[in-house]
């Protein structure tokens, strides 16, 4: 089952049921007409917090807010008809307590249209996913390197080896347990994301993983080559658009310069052009 043979919009539990089967298809998107190309490609969209760094210029993912998530997430809905939206959970929208997290996932799929929201956290978080998904709350869970909690991580490390792959398998089996319909493995060891995905009965959406994993996503940025700031190991630029840009933003200030644009054809004359007439 694939995206481009669906009619109507994907739901969390046909992601679910992908689980084993045709590798799910997911990238991010912030912006309709980003939404409206990747529709017939991906099984869900991802409109990720990532949208601070990559469109917002923050040094990272913290300083995204309730209102930007919304403000993009609508945009995001509007360019889908067949493609499932996920959307994240901003930071500090969620941790403090259960009732926190289901007030601020309602607002966010009430305001946006999304099918299910996002929350980085694995054993921790556990209690928080089985209170949204009893109360109807479709959860995608974000475990391994987790932006969010970057600053107690110590950086954008890999996660996992070593004698830390057994609490990260606790992670996915919590997740698991409590809910969660998919679960998001960053930047983990490839035969750690290949355990994980047998142990688990939900899909693995890889992102640094292993072509293993029941899925991957990526950063629409990054392999599109638009985000240059810096390029993550698990990043394959699949196009060097940001290149392309420049060039033509390049071509463009010189030929406004040298007065070679606008030309005629760009311009429009004192009159209207007359019709020819009409003949019987």
């Amino acid at each position: 089952m694939s995206a481009s043979s669906q009619k109507t919009a994907l739901t969390a539990e046909d992601i679910r049921a992908m689980k084993g089967r045709t590798p799910i298809v997911s990238l991010t998107a912030y912006t309709t007409p980003m939404a409206q190309l990747m529709d017939e490609h991906c099984d869900f969209v991802l409109v990720g917090d990532s949208v601070g760094m990559v469109l917002h210029g923050l040094p990272s993912t913290l300083g995204v807010t309730m209102e930007m998530m919304i403000l993009h997430g609508a945009a995001v809905a509007r360019g889908l008809k067949r493609a499932m939206m996920v959307i994240d959970m901003p930071f500090g929208s969620y941790e403090q307590s259960p009732a926190q997290a289901f007030a601020n996932a309602a607002r966010l799929m009430a305001e946006t249209g999304a099918a299910a929201v996002k929350l980085e956290g694995g054993v921790e978080m556990a209690d928080t996913i089985r209170f949204l998904v009893k109360r109807g709350i479709p959860v995608m869970a974000h475990i391994g390197l987790t932006p969010q909690s970057i600053n107690t991580l110590g950086g954008y490390k890999v996660q996992g080896r070593d004698a830390a792959a057994k609490p990260l398998i606790a992670d996915a089996r919590a997740v698991a347990e409590a809910g969660a319909f998919a679960v998001v493995l960053e930047k983990v060891p490839a035969s750690l994301a290949d355990q994980v995905t047998e142990i688990v009965d939900i899909p693995t959406i890889g992102i640094g993983a292993s072509a293993g994993c029941d899925g991957q996503v990526l950063v629409v940025d990054d392999m599109l080559g638009f985000f240059g700031a810096f390029k993550p190991k698990f990043v394959k630029r699949y196009a060097e658009l940001g290149p392309a840009a420049e060039e033509a933003i390049a071509d463009y200030a010189s030929e406004v310069r040298a007065r070679l644009f606008p030309s005629a054809e760009h311009t429009f004359a004192d009159h209207a052009p007359q019709k020819a007439p009409q003949q019987d």
